[in-house]
């Protein structure tokens, strides 16, 4: 069963992330900042990480940029999901290491979907 880290500081979010992701069988961490999801991340070794950028003390392309320059942490997929909509934005994301960005608001199906899109067995 995959693993998938959600760092973000909104407990809502996180809840409505965790609840979607539970129900089609994946098991959730959560973390409320980027320093927390980075500590996590090199614990837990997840499959996957959903990764906010607007974030108190570490933001999510600091973690992400940390976690793709991290010999036990650069395999793990980070897809951003964040309300900064922007194309440098994205860009930006994409540079630190994420391999996606997703502008919330995210819908359920649309989460769900990413994960099993990123965490399907290769052909």
């Amino acid at each position: 069963m995959a693993l998938i880290l959600i760092v973000d500081d909104s407990p809502t979010e996180v809840h409505v992330m965790q609840k979607a992701l539970e129900r089609h069988g994946y098991k959730t961490a959560a973390a409320a900042d980027g320093a927390e999801g980075v500590r996590l991340a090199r614990e837990m070794a997840p499959d996957l990480i959903f990764m906010d950028i607007v974030m108190p003390g570490m933001n999510g392309y600091q973690a992400t940029r940390t976690l793709a320059n991290d010999p036990k942490t650069r395999t793990i997929p980070i897809i951003m999901v964040t309300s900064k909509g922007q194309e440098t934005d994205r860009i930006w994301g994409l540079r630190q290491g994420a391999i996606d960005y997703m502008v919330k608001p995210v819908s359920p199906d649309q989460l769900v979907a990413k994960a099993q899109a990123t965490l399907a067995p290769p052909a």
